[in-house]
């Protein structure tokens, strides 16, 4: 089934779109593409740079079985053909990746291990890709374009659903893969504690959730002492029921961009990665002169 605001392959987009990032404000044909892997779907999307908003409907597929390498990369490839796209092009990825390279391998296949996103996945649609850990796409987007912006401190996101993915963003630069769900807390890995799923495995009230949630954000403003935490994931749509029961000396409020924060977040980092590239190449040009 397709959720509200996704398509099947099919129709294809309308209008041209042009790849690229521009200053704010200007018009919006500036365009990036995002991708945003997991570890049941894959969804992509074409997004206004200007706003920070989704310019095209998603595409979803299934992520394939297994979850190979080269399985995930032809699936991309379909879906960024679908929308008409030849540009670069920016792949969330739900592990560590360092430098493109993906490190960890929880939900997808272990052959993901040591490979580098980029590589693979540039080589399936002929087209520069930027490979960034899932959370992190989603918290930059937040910082640019959500709850965050024009936060000046620093910030941290947090996403809870299966695990606890986190984001820090510090003066609107990202510090990458943090992997702060994994701190230990009481003897526990947190995210076994205090995420969205072991609040359904172990049926708690969202008074019993919200205490241990306490004690995940009172450790993490003690490590950081952050200016602003946003909590995003699924469960963040019903934050009325355990933000407020939260006592923290940190602002703490909801994600705005939900489950489009990754793609966006995705698009951004590819479309930066580009004008830096198009930059360098400029100046070697023109010291060559």
């Amino acid at each position: 089934m397709t959720a509200p605001g996704e398509r099947t392959p099919g129709a294809r987009a309308r209008g041209a779109v042009t790849p690229g990032v521009g200053a704010p404000g200007a018009s919006s044909d500036v365009r990036g593409y995002g991708v945003d892997i997991g570890g049941s779907g894959i969804k992509g999307a074409v997004v206004d740079l200007d706003r920070g908003a989704l310019a095209t409907e998603r595409i979803r597929l299934a992520t394939p079985d297994p979850s190979t390498p080269e399985a995930v990369a032809r699936t991309v490839a379909d879906i960024v053909r679908e929308h008409g796209w030849d540009g670069p092009v920016g792949c969330t990825f739900p592990a560590v990746v360092l430098h493109g390279v993906v490190r960890t391998a929880a939900n997808v296949d272990q052959a993901w291990i040591g490979t580098d996103l980029q590589a693979v996945v540039g080589t399936s649609i002929s087209a520069p890709v930027t490979g960034v850990n899932d959370a992190d796409a989603a918290g930059l987007a937040e910082a640019r374009f959500g709850a965050a912006k024009d936060e000046p401190g620093v910030v941290l996101v947090t996403t809870l659903g299966t695990g606890i993915g986190t984001a820090v963003i510090a003066g609107g630069v990202l510090v990458p893969n943090t992997e702060l769900g994994h701190l230990e807390l009481d003897g526990h890995d947190a995210e076994t504690r205090a995420s969205d799923a072991a609040r359904d495995r172990e049926v708690l009230s969202w008074e019993e959730w919200s205490s241990r949630l306490q004690r995940y954000y009172r450790h993490l403003e003690d490590l950081f002492w952050p200016d602003l935490i946003v909590v995003g994931g699924g469960v963040s749509k019903k934050a009325a029921k355990f933000l407020p029961m939260l006592e923290l000396r940190t602002e703490i409020v909801p994600a705005q961009l939900r489950n489009e924060a990754g793609i966006i977040g995705a698009a951004l980092l590819a479309a930066e990665a580009a004008e830096a590239a198009g930059a360098g190449a400029a100046g070697a040009a023109g010291a060559a002169d």
